[in-house]
């Protein structure tokens, strides 16, 4: 699935992605940004990715810890916090509040005189 994504939206919600595939499974930050391609955010690259990563330690949000790798340097692996789950919750509750609302007027049928325009 390739599809392109608002930039200022993605950069708004990508914590929240994050915190979610983190709930998911312990990942390090490369399999992070393939997790998120494989789910059809194909422009999301590490260069969004790792600094968002590193805010979320800042924030206690996420704990980490180094794996040692058979092909390389060691792998840094990000884990949720409890307060990680906190923000988790939170931030679902609150995506679903402003999807809905989004829906809401998105979903009301425009006036003949904007079907004409197009």
């Amino acid at each position: 699935m390739t599809s392109s994504h608002d930039p200022q939206l993605l950069k708004g919600v990508l914590s929240l992605l994050l915190l979610h595939l983190l709930a998911e499974r312990e990942s390090y930050g490369y399999e992070v940004v393939q997790r998120l391609q494989e789910v059809g955010f194909t422009d999301v690259l590490e260069g969004s990715v790792y600094p968002a990563l590193a805010r979320l330690e800042r924030d206690g949000r996420v704990a980490t810890r180094l794996v040692p790798s058979p092909t390389g340097p060691a792998r840094k692996y990000y884990r949720l916090t409890p307060v990680g789950w906190q923000a988790l919750r939170a931030g679902c509750a609150a995506w679903s509040r402003h999807t809905a609302s989004v829906n809401a007027v998105l979903a009301r049928p425009l006036p003949a005189v904007c079907e004409k325009e197009n």
